[in-house]
C-alpha cells in the first residue's frame, strides 16, 4: 500500500487530537444539518480546510471519487421515489422536486464531510492517527483494529492475488457457474484463515518485543496557542451556523 505524503502546511502542524477534535465536531453538525445556506458555509469550509493542506488537486480528487460515485446512485433513485410537487418528466417518470432536494442536500454533506476528513488524512500520519485516538480515550481495541487494518491490509490483498494466481495456472477460468462462486468461497475463505495465521504471528512477534498494547511515538503531543486558536474558531464557526440553522428566520 502507498502511504501518504504528508506535505509540510500549516494544518500539518497542528496537534493531531486538536485536528481530530475539531473535524469530529465539524462533520457531526454538517450531518444533522439541512438548510441550504449553512450546507453551502460548511461545503466553503471543508474546502478552506483541504486547501490549507496544500495537497494535489489530484490526490483530493482521487478520494472524492469513491463518494460520489455511490451519491450517483442516490441521484438514480431519489428524485423518482418521493412524492410532491413534479419538476419534469422524463419519460414515465416524473423527477420530485422534494427527492432532487433531497438527493442536493446529501451531495453538499457528503462532500463537504468527505473534505473534512481529508485533510485529516493528507496532514497526518496513521500513526499519529492512531495515537491521537488512544489519547482521546477511544477504546485501545479500537484503536488497534484501526492501525493494524491499515497496516496490513496490502498483506492481505497479497495473499490473496498469491492464491488467485495460484489457481489461475492450473486452468481455472471465472464464469457464471456454480464452480466459479465455490472457488471465489474457497478463496475468500483461505484468504481469511491465512490472515488469521498472520495476525497471530505478528502478534506474539509485538509480544516478544515488550508490547503492552499502547502505540508509542518519537515525538510527543503538546497542545499549542495555534491548536487552541483552531479548536476555538471551529467551535465558534459551528455555533453560529447552528444558530442559523436551527433559528426561524427565512433564509434565501
Amino acid at each position: 500500500m502507498k502511504d501518504v505524503v504528508i506535505v509540510d502546511s500549516f494544518i500539518s502542524e497542528l496537534d493531531p487530537r486538536a485536528k481530530m477534535v475539531s473535524i469530529v465536531l465539524f462533520s457531526s453538525f454538517a450531518a444533522v444539518s439541512n438548510r441550504f445556506p449553512v450546507l453551502l458555509l460548511l461545503l466553503l469550509m471543508s474546502l478552506s480546510m483541504v486547501t490549507m493542506t496544500r495537497a494535489p488537486f489530484s490526490e483530493i480528487l482521487k478520494r472524492l471519487i469513491p463518494v460520489n460515485f455511490l451519491v450517483l446512485f442516490l441521484w438514480l433513485f431519489l428524485p423518482f421515489t418521493f412524492s410532491g410537487e413534479t419538476l419534469f418528466f422524463i419519460g414515465p417518470l416524473a423527477v420530485a422536486r422534494e427527492g432532487a432536494l433531497h438527493a442536493l442536500r446529501i451531495t453538499i454533506k457528503s462532500n463537504a464531510i468527505m473534505m473534512a476528513l481529508i485533510s485529516l488524512v493528507l496532514s497526518t500520519s496513521i500513526s499519529d492517527m492512531g495515537r491521537a485516538m488512544f489519547s482521546l480515550g477511544v477504546h485501545k481495541k479500537i484503536t488497534h483494529l484501526f492501525f493494524f487494518t491499515y497496516r496490513y491490509i496490502h498483506v492481505i490483498q497479497k495473499e490473496y492475488n498469491s492464491l488467485l494466481w495460484a489457481v489461475k495456472i492450473r486452468g481455472f477460468a471465472p464464469k457464471n457457474s456454480r464452480r466459479t462462486y465455490q472457488t471465489f468461497a474457497w478463496l475468500i475463505g483461505m484468504t481469511l484463515v491465512k490472515s488469521f495465521d498472520r495476525a497471530q504471528r505478528v502478534y506474539n512477534a509485538m509480544l516478544c518485543r515488550g508490547f503492552d498494547g499502547r502505540l508509542h511515538g518519537i515525538n510527543e503531543f503538546s497542545i499549542k496557542k495555534a491548536d487552541i486558536a483552531v479548536m476555538i474558531i471551529i467551535l465558534v464557526a459551528t455555533l453560529a451556523l447552528g444558530a442559523l440553522e436551527w433559528s426561524t428566520t427565512p433564509l434565501f
